[in-house]
């Protein structure tokens, strides 16, 4: 772990399959400059632990119950929100209009699922 806590960026992992977030909670929590400060399986859950611990960034899956990511995102960073937090969407469908959805709620970003580790990271 880095001497200045000010360089950690604290991360909220949100997605429907525990075993997905098992395992980007263990790829993000390799890197020193990362910490995992929790995770939800659905967006409702995600929403109210954004807000609540206030991440430097969620990673957000899209297809999700209850609340699908597309609508989380806008809640937390919507062009509404007055200080919104920073989503990274991810997915495992490579369409487009999922791309043109996530950056329109405000989504700083887009990743699919498969991308490598090194990818996931930076």
């Amino acid at each position: 772990m880095p001497d200045d806590p000010s360089t950690i960026t604290r991360v909220v992992v949100v997605d429907d399959q525990p075993i997905v977030r098992a395992g980007f909670h263990t790829i993000l929590e390799t890197h020193a400059d990362i910490e995992v400060v929790g995770e939800a399986g659905d967006g409702i859950e995600g929403v109210e632990l954004a807000l609540r611990l206030r991440p430097d960034v969620v990673l957000m899956d899209i297809r999700m119950p209850r609340l699908d990511g597309i609508a989380a995102t806008r809640q937390l960073a919507g062009p509404d929100v007055v200080d919104p937090i920073r989503v990274l969407v991810l997915t495992t469908f490579d369409l487009d209009e999922y791309v043109y959805e996530a950056l329109r709620a405000g989504a700083s970003g887009f990743l699919l699922k498969d991308a490598g580790r090194d990818e996931l990271l930076r």
